[in-house]
């Protein structure tokens, strides 16, 4: 008796936390489902007004909208796609007197929940929305789960648990302890100043200075100037005696972004400076002794760029020594969700908002692209979701347009539309989904929006059928 007293209460908790709109313009229908509701413990409210339940979704009033779909102001079918373009993540079950698998097909594929039919089954209302309970309870908790997890998975400001990350990271925390010269190489927007800070953070010198030098950002006359320092007079506007980079970073590291747009004469110099310690303020013949950790960055093949005579070898093999391969986002597809969560945390709190996450919808477009601008082009593309978003769940008409639209030169649909059963859409839309996921079945799953266990027996079901049609076809032959 007990038992069943905490699972009434657990049940009747999550109803209450499920809020309902019913929208149906026939009065004595409407009176009928929201005391039937009320009756069985759900918060819920009524309307008979479309864009009153409009304003109910843009003012996150309700959770769940329970709408009849004849209605002479506004159908069902248009109110459903009016309300997930307010609020992505709002739910809406349609009722309907006139039922046909066409309609309901038609329904479930443009985001309804469910397709019920009028006068409303009681039993059947509730599971359906006691389902719903079920599912927005799980997404909570999955929530939770990934903020938890998000924190073990963040080393340095460094997210991910990709294998082609996590042995980069591995590399990094070794030479950590024993480096003097490093090279990051990685393409652009791949993260290698935030690789160049971790090697430094894990160093003995972690409570040194760390600076930094963009190479690309500075003419051959500033860059020296930057990097020795100079005396007073040495050069036109040269006012007073200023140190360098090197002499700041006394006792620490300096980070050499782009080191391959240095002049070759400039090259030599620094040559000078990692093999003596030594460095000259331009204009001054004292000799100034440094201690510095040297870590240079480039998106560029320096072993190409030697070739062409555009780089020094003998630097080169100087800073080689240890190199650190940062890998392109498309290499580490795993981590593209994990990050999404990670700059999502980190907008909301900039930004003052509090947006949830993002609809399925939107994560498979993040998962399809192919990310030319690396983890920085990610971070952008939810910056100005997070800016742009008009519910508390960010939409595919939230993120820029350059994710919405195949890439140049890239079709629409790979495919040209022929007519195919609902299964045969189905198993080719799981398929896509795994291989777009590189075969991982849990964020298959999570995507689809079905569970773990479920895609597994359709993945067997396909398995199976596939080798009897393949033995039906042996054994015709003999």
């Amino acid at each position: 008796m007990l038992v069943q007293n905490v699972e009434e209460r657990e049940t009747l908790h999550r109803r209450q936390s499920l809020r309902v709109c019913v929208l149906d313009d026939d009065p004595g229908n409407l009176q009928t489902v929201v005391e039937t509701l009320a009756h069985l413990g759900f918060a819920v409210s009524g309307t008979g007004d479309p864009n009153e339940a409009l304003d109910a979704v843009r003012a996150r009033r309700c959770t769940v909208v329970l709408s009849d779909v004849k209605m002479p102001e506004m159908d069902g079918l248009t109110f459903l796609l009016r309300a997930q373009a307010i609020d992505p993540s709002v739910e809406v079950v349609l009722m309907t007197g006139f039922y046909t698998l066409d309609s309901a097909i038609n329904a479930i594929k443009k985001g309804a929940y469910d397709y019920i039919t009028k006068p409303v089954d009681r039993v059947r209302l509730a599971k359906t929305l006691d389902e719903l309970a079920d599912h927005t309870g799980r997404k909570q908790r999955i929530r939770e789960i990934e903020d938890s997890l998000l924190a073990q998975l963040e080393v340095h400001g460094i997210v991910g648990k990709s294998p082609a990350l996590l042995e980069m990271f591995e590399l990094a925390q070794k030479v950590a302890k024993h480096y003097t010269n490093v090279l990051i190489a990685g393409p652009t927007g791949s993260g290698k100043e935030l690789v160049a800070r971790a090697v430094h953070e894990m160093s003995p010198v972690a409570r040194e200075r760390f600076a930094i030098c963009n190479c690309s950002a500075l003419v051959d006359t500033l860059i020296e100037s930057q990097l020795f320092g100079h005396v007073r007079g040495a050069f036109t506007g040269a006012t007073e005696t200023r140190p360098g980079l090197f002499e700041y970073a006394d006792g620490g590291t300096l980070f050499l972004d782009e080191i391959a747009e240095m002049s070759v004469s400039t090259q030599a110099k620094l040559l000078r400076v990692i093999q003596n310690r030594e460095i000259q303020r331009v204009g001054s013949p004292e000799i100034r002794r440094v201690d510095v950790r040297l870590i240079a960055a480039t998106n560029r093949d320096l072993r190409a760029e030697v070739l062409a005579g555009r780089f020094r070898e003998d630097l080169y093999y100087r800073l080689s020594t240890i190199e650190i391969r940062v890998p392109s986002l498309a290499e580490r597809n795993e981590d593209i969700l994990l990050l999404t969560q990670y700059f999502l945390k980190k907008f909301n709190k900039a930004y003052h908002r509090n947006l949830e996450g993002l609809s399925r919808r939107a994560q498979a477009l993040l998962l399809q692209h192919r990310w030319p601008g690396n983890v920085r082009e990610l971070e952008n593309a939810i910056s100005c979701a997070c800016i742009t978003a008009t519910s508390d769940l960010i939409g595919v008409a939230d993120l820029p347009e350059a994710l919405r639209l195949p890439a140049p030169g890239q079709p629409a649909s790979s495919d040209p539309w022929m007519p195919v059963s609902i299964a045969q859409v189905r198993q080719r839309h799981i398929e896509r989904v795994l291989e777009m996921c590189g075969g991982n079945r849990l964020r298959s799953a999570e995507i689809l929006g079905i569970g773990r266990t479920s895609l597994y027996r359709f993945l067997k079901r396909h398995d199976e059928g596939g080798r009897r049609r393949k033995s039906g076809r042996s054994s015709g032959g003999h």
